[in-house]
């Protein structure tokens, strides 16, 4: 599946789209996680904060760059009880992981988690992950591909 964003508008109609195929992949088993794949700026915050506001999310969500991990309570869908929203950015290896209790997380299926920069810790990504690539078309579009 693939949006073209020219407008700010159309960012919830993608997320809308996105969040139907995490539903479809979503399993009882584990936690969905979702990596969120593109350059600086391409726009992972703002299609993190448009799938929070479809999953019912009214608190303000930011990047968590410098905190690296934010949580958001889910009271009203079927699967998921938590949104969990990584930057891995700064994130160097098992050890950074182990404080985010990344092991449980990572086996609760009632977690959403949606990993930014999820390259950066390759190697401790589930077999699982769902990618979403985001790319910068030209200053105003970005292309969201899944």
């Amino acid at each position: 599946m693939r949006c073209l964003l020219q407008k700010e508008s159309e960012i919830k109609s993608c997320a809308r789209q996105l969040l139907k195929t995490i539903n479809e992949v979503a399993t009882n088993n584990h936690a969905t996680v979702v990596g969120l794949d593109g350059d600086l700026g391409a726009g992972k915050t703002t299609l993190t904060r448009a799938l929070a506001s479809e999953l019912g999310v009214t608190e303000s969500v930011t990047s968590p760059t410098f905190v690296i991990q934010k949580s958001y309570p889910l009271t009203n869908h079927p699967q998921f009880g938590n949104l969990v929203h990584i930057d891995a950015y700064r994130l160097e290896g098992v050890d950074s992981l182990s404080f985010l209790d990344w092991e449980r997380s990572v086996s609760d299926p009632h977690n959403l988690i949606l990993v930014e920069w999820p390259g950066y810790i390759a190697s401790f990504m589930p077999p699982h992950i769902f990618t979403v690539k985001i790319e910068h078309v030209d200053e105003t579009s970005r292309r969201v591909s899944w």
